[in-house]
């Protein structure tokens, strides 16, 4: 191998590496899919990934070039749609029907791409994953609403933080906080008797990181330490931040119009549960990011996801039904991989979304301050461990029953 083919080859990895850390993909599975792209290509290399760092170390066979590269970079975001188009153009490398000069002009598009879905149909998919959660807690239809309401708000929260270091930096705890305030007023003067802390907590869901937390585990799982312990952390701290803001808001809304008697609403129909996780799934779409071509996939993920869950739910605890739901998950997902020739990623984290308990910790941590339980919770701190540990126990086993074509 002659010194401009291995520049060109260590530029491409380094390349296709920081776009997928930058599209969330964790750590394991980022650090495998490198080792394989770098062994089709004819070097050795060596990473180490963490939620704000990507180290690469490349040689040659012997070590006649060898090339080291540390970047500082910030936590990806879930973009199902570049790293679908990512990784098809790995592919094409590596069956040489496409050049390493024309792979980094195309990854250079695939960076530059927007969302697939627009600003307006993102920010009715806020609403509506909002809105699905609340009816999936149980909350009446008016809760329902202004959960939405809430939704969109917290999305235009979020549009404002993209062009404001400042209001990123204070995204979690101030959108809580103004949901808090919003929703006192609302039980105090348009809609009195609705359950607050519900509303707030479906209004900003979007960013409870019950997702981080089972991928930091999944990452402490596989030995990962260094990115385990950060993203587990950095989830921990994102949960504190937006249980302050609505703690900070709902107290600051009661003393400012009054304290709200919460009067418990009528059911919603069983049938309104499976809506719940259709609406979601819908949303989850726009909000991932997911290719047109990938949404029945995804939905269909989701569904297997919930399904499998509920139906071992009447033969063992809650707990162990997420492992039974986590496994059909990850044979669904690596079924996927050998059928579309895609990452399992694509239609593992829409089914993952449904089952994670990051709802259930943040009930946990409010109880924990608290002493109330503003949703019907026995014993929610073990159910919440047991069930993180059994979604994390869940995708090992169905990796192992039925392993992953690809390392994404």
């Amino acid at each position: 191998m002659d010194t401009i083919e291995f520049i060109q080859i260590r530029k491409f990895i380094v390349k296709l590496g920081k776009m997928l850390h930058k599209y969330g993909t964790p750590a394991f599975r980022l650090e495998a899919y490198l080792t394989e792209i770098a062994t089709y290509l004819g070097v050795h290399a060596s990473f180490i990934s963490t939620p704000t760092s990507l180290t690469i170390v490349i040689w040659s066979d012997k070590h006649e070039d060898e090339y080291n590269h540390a970047a500082r970079l910030m936590p990806g975001e879930l973009d199902m749609n570049a790293l679908s188009l990512t990784d098809e153009l790995a592919s094409l490398v590596l069956k040489g029907e496409l050049s390493l000069s024309e792979s980094n002009d195309k990854l250079d598009e695939i960076d530059a791409m927007g969302s697939l879905y627009g600003k307006l149909p993102t920010g009715i998919a806020y609403g509506m994953a909002t809105g699905a959660f609340a009816m999936l807690m149980g909350a009446s239809w008016s809760e329902i609403g202004w959960s939405s309401a809430f939704g969109l708000l917290a999305y235009v929260w979020t549009l404002w933080s993209q062009r404001s270091k400042r209001i990123n930096l204070m995204l979690e705890p101030m959108t809580a906080f103004i949901a808090g305030l919003l929703a006192c007023a609302i039980g105090s003067y348009v809609d009195p008797g609705i359950n607050i802390p519900l509303v707030v907590l479906s209004s900003v869901i979007v960013f409870v990181p019950g997702l981080a937390l089972t991928m930091g585990l999944a990452e402490l799982s596989s030995r990962n330490m260094v990115s385990g312990t950060a993203r587990t952390m950095d989830a921990v701290m994102q949960l504190f931040k937006l249980y302050f803001g609505a703690f900070l808001g709902v107290t600051a809304g009661f003393s400012v119009f009054g304290e709200n008697i919460y009067t418990p609403a009528e059911s919603l129909p069983y049938w309104a549960t499976w809506l719940s996780v259709l609406l979601l799934c819908i949303a989850l779409v726009a909000i991932f990011r997911t290719r047109v071509k990938h949404i029945p996939w995804a939905l269909a993920a989701a569904f297997i996801a919930y399904s499998a869950t509920a139906w071992s739910a009447d033969y063992m605890s809650q707990g162990l039904g997420a492992f039974v739901g986590a496994f059909a998950l990850g044979l669904f997902a690596n079924a996927f991989t050998r059928i579309a020739n895609q990452p399992a990623t694509i239609v593992a984290m829409h089914g993952l979304i449904v089952l994670v308990p990051g709802s259930k910790t943040y009930i946990g941590l409010n109880s924990f301050m608290t002493g109330q339980d503003f949703v019907q919770a026995d014993h929610l701190g073990q159910e919440v461990f047991l069930i993180f540990m059994s979604l994390v126990a869940g995708l090992i086993f169905a990796n192992v029953i039925m392993p992953t074509k690809k390392a994404l």
